[in-house]
Protein backbone atom coordinates (compact mmCIF):
# COMPACT_ATOMS: atom_id res chain seq x y z
CA UNK A 1 0.00 0.00 0.00
CA UNK A 2 1.61 3.20 -1.10
CA UNK A 3 1.01 6.62 1.10
CA UNK A 4 1.14 9.48 -0.26
CA UNK A 5 1.67 12.88 2.09
CA UNK A 6 -0.12 16.05 1.50
CA UNK A 7 1.15 19.15 2.77
CA UNK A 8 -1.52 21.85 3.17
CA UNK A 9 -0.25 25.76 2.14
CA UNK A 10 0.24 27.97 5.46
CA UNK A 11 -2.59 30.19 5.82
CA UNK A 12 -2.68 33.70 6.30
CA UNK A 13 -4.69 34.10 9.84
CA UNK A 14 -4.55 38.09 9.14
CA UNK A 15 -6.62 37.33 6.28
CA UNK A 16 -9.42 35.05 7.64
CA UNK A 17 -10.11 37.55 10.19
CA UNK A 18 -10.60 40.63 8.10
CA UNK A 19 -14.11 41.13 7.27
CA UNK A 20 -14.36 42.23 3.85
CA UNK A 21 -16.50 45.78 3.58
CA UNK A 22 -18.95 46.73 1.63
CA UNK A 23 -20.65 49.73 0.34
CA UNK A 24 -24.43 48.84 -0.11
CA UNK A 25 -26.04 51.58 -1.86
CA UNK A 26 -30.24 51.65 -1.51
CA UNK A 27 -32.60 52.75 -3.86
CA UNK A 28 -34.70 56.19 -3.55
CA UNK A 29 -37.36 57.69 -5.23
CA UNK A 30 -35.02 61.32 -5.58
CA UNK A 31 -32.19 60.52 -7.77
CA UNK A 32 -32.24 60.39 -11.45
CA UNK A 33 -30.47 57.64 -13.11
CA UNK A 34 -27.62 59.20 -14.37
CA UNK A 35 -26.91 60.88 -11.54
CA UNK A 36 -26.53 57.75 -9.49
CA UNK A 37 -24.21 56.38 -12.55
CA UNK A 38 -22.06 59.36 -12.34
CA UNK A 39 -21.30 59.41 -8.87
CA UNK A 40 -21.05 55.62 -9.21
CA UNK A 41 -18.28 56.41 -12.39
CA UNK A 42 -16.46 59.19 -9.70
CA UNK A 43 -16.48 57.46 -6.04
CA UNK A 44 -16.19 53.87 -6.95
CA UNK A 45 -14.41 53.89 -10.56
CA UNK A 46 -17.03 51.69 -11.86
CA UNK A 47 -17.24 51.93 -15.93
CA UNK A 48 -20.60 53.17 -17.38
CA UNK A 49 -21.59 50.13 -18.14
CA UNK A 50 -20.58 48.28 -14.54
CA UNK A 51 -22.57 51.86 -13.06
CA UNK A 52 -25.52 51.65 -14.79
CA UNK A 53 -25.78 47.40 -13.80
CA UNK A 54 -25.65 48.49 -10.38
CA UNK A 55 -28.26 51.52 -11.05
CA UNK A 56 -30.80 48.48 -12.78
CA UNK A 57 -30.18 46.19 -9.51
CA UNK A 58 -30.81 48.90 -6.90
CA UNK A 59 -33.56 50.34 -8.83
CA UNK A 60 -35.36 46.52 -9.11
CA UNK A 61 -34.26 44.55 -6.26
CA UNK A 62 -33.91 47.58 -3.57
CA UNK A 63 -29.84 48.07 -3.02
CA UNK A 64 -26.79 46.66 -3.92
CA UNK A 65 -23.13 45.84 -3.11
CA UNK A 66 -21.53 48.59 -4.89
CA UNK A 67 -17.99 48.27 -3.81
CA UNK A 68 -16.00 45.85 -1.45
CA UNK A 69 -12.67 46.34 -0.10
CA UNK A 70 -11.37 47.57 3.38
CA UNK A 71 -12.67 49.84 5.08
CA UNK A 72 -10.41 52.93 5.77
CA UNK A 73 -10.75 52.80 1.31
CA UNK A 74 -13.99 52.88 1.70
CA UNK A 75 -15.27 55.61 4.09
CA UNK A 76 -14.48 58.19 1.72
CA UNK A 77 -16.10 56.95 -1.31
CA UNK A 78 -19.16 55.73 0.99
CA UNK A 79 -19.37 59.70 2.59
CA UNK A 80 -18.91 61.13 -1.49
CA UNK A 81 -22.18 59.15 -2.25
CA UNK A 82 -23.72 60.59 0.73
CA UNK A 83 -22.59 64.40 0.31
CA UNK A 84 -24.35 63.66 -3.60
CA UNK A 85 -27.71 62.67 -2.14
CA UNK A 86 -27.94 59.16 -2.27
CA UNK A 87 -28.64 56.46 0.48
CA UNK A 88 -25.16 54.07 1.16
CA UNK A 89 -24.15 52.28 3.62
CA UNK A 90 -20.67 50.03 4.83
CA UNK A 91 -21.50 46.65 5.85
Amino acid sequence: MNVQEQVLPELDLETLEKKENKIVLYNDEVNTFDHVIDMLVATCDHTPIQAEQCMLIVHYKGKCNVKSGEYDDLKPRCTALLEAGLTAEIE
